[in-house]
């Protein structure tokens, strides 16, 4: 099978998984720069997002379940696309360089600030429904109620 040509496999379903439950996707790095200025206030979910198998069998579907289940949902949910949109995914990690690049992952910010990484290993090898619940763990961990 050869893929040439300049066009590879076609990644569209994969981010619709995201954009289909309101993830604002962000593909260049003045889209990261910008909501990082504009929603430095309040609760993020950075979706760091991959082709690979544990990103489809296990990241997206998490995405999804933890939405469903939350009671205290992150204001704001954003994506970038590791392997894809390479300039922007940069740009994103640079606000959290303290750790390892990782994709899939999860970043978690509270007005602006990193508080929470889900790498990878905690993603692979693991269930939709346990990835769902360290999302959820992370939601209610920063939600601000228990922080007042």
């Amino acid at each position: 099978m050869q893929f040439g040509f300049g066009v590879g496999p076609d990644t569209s379903w994969m981010r619709e998984e995201l954009t289909d439950l309101g993830v604002e996707e962000l593909k260049t790095p003045e889209d990261v720069d910008r909501i990082m200025k504009e929603y430095n206030q309040g609760t993020m979910l950075m979706v760091i997002n991959s082709v690979c198998g544990c990103a489809a069998g296990n990241a997206r579907p998490a995405v999804s379940l933890s939405l469903e289940k939350a009671d205290h949902k992150p204001d704001h949910l954003v994506t970038v696309f590791a392997g894809q949109d390479k300039e922007a995914t940069a740009r994103a990690r640079e606000y959290f360089s303290e750790y390892p690049p990782s994709s899939p992952a999860f970043a978690f910010f509270v007005d602006g600030e990193i508080k929470a990484m889900i790498p990878r290993h905690r993603i692979e090898g693991r269930t939709k429904e346990e990835v769902a619940e360290d999302l959820l763990m992370v939601y209610n961990a920063f939600s601000g109620e228990e922080n007042e």
